[in-house]
């Protein structure tokens, strides 16, 4: 084993929440595949104070994670756009995703009124909005994207993955992502569900689980690459 890689898991940890259970657990699965020491460390929202370098540059990689909405939103939007800036190796699932795609409209494409609609139900600009149907404890095919990295990782055009979400991003906003954050997965409804950002050296969000796989011991393409993104840093 190398030197420990510190990883800022931005949420508010809950010992009930499944997800927050398979973290850690699909951390040390792909850190022994890659033959390195990881080390989680639980950093809750409301940690992320204005200037979110002062709490996160001792971090080589960040996690947002499921069970939102965040007892601090503007701090897990700050930290976002702190990986996104410095730039850090970046995961966002579930709420990371919803998150991830919020802080892109505000501070990437400057849509200000951009907001959460699970925060402010009367947003002028809900770009997260209520899933026409629930996701919470369903499993679905979602179709990658051709040229996309996520396809790279998983080598394959179509997986199977697990959700627990009621809110994703607003078919009606879909259109404004272009170039930069870009869809890498649709469902097979065509409804986003991955995103990530060109340019970056790893900037890769899931309204699915993937850390799921941890509990039943099983390897995930995708927590495998991001550690593997983060040795490259």
């Amino acid at each position: 084993m190398g030197n420990v890689v510190r990883i800022a898991l931005i949420g508010d940890f809950d010992p009930a929440v499944i997800a927050h259970q398979a973290i850690p657990q699909a951390l040390r699965i792909s850190a022994s595949r890659l033959g390195v020491e990881v080390a989680p460390i639980w950093i809750h929202t409301t940690m992320i104070g204005p200037n979110p370098a002062e709490r996160l540059s001792e971090y080589q990689a960040i996690w947002c994670v499921p069970a939102s909405p965040y007892a601090n939103m503007d701090g897990a939007l700050l930290a976002i756009r702190f990986a996104r800036e410095a730039p850090r190796p970046f995961l966002g699932t579930c709420g990371g995703f919803q998150h991830a795609i919020l802080e892109y409209f505000r501070n990437a494409l400057g849509h200000t009124a951009a907001d959460h609609a699970e925060a402010s139900p009367e947003a002028d600009m809900p770009v997260i909005s209520r899933l026409s149907c629930s996701l919470v404890e369903k499993t679905g095919e979602i179709l990658l994207q051709d040229s996309s990295r996520l396809r790279e990782i998983y080598g394959t055009s179509q997986v199977r993955e697990e959700y627990h979400c009621n809110f994703g991003l607003n078919p009606e906003y879909a259109r404004l992502l272009a170039d930069g954050l870009r869809v890498a997965a649709r469902d097979i409804a065509g409804e986003v569900r991955a995103v990530e950002l060109a340019g970056h050296p790893f900037f890769i969000a899931t309204l699915f689980q993937p850390e799921r796989s941890g509990l039943r011991g099983v390897e995930h393409p995708l927590v495998t690459a991001f550690l593997a993104a983060i040795a490259r840093a």
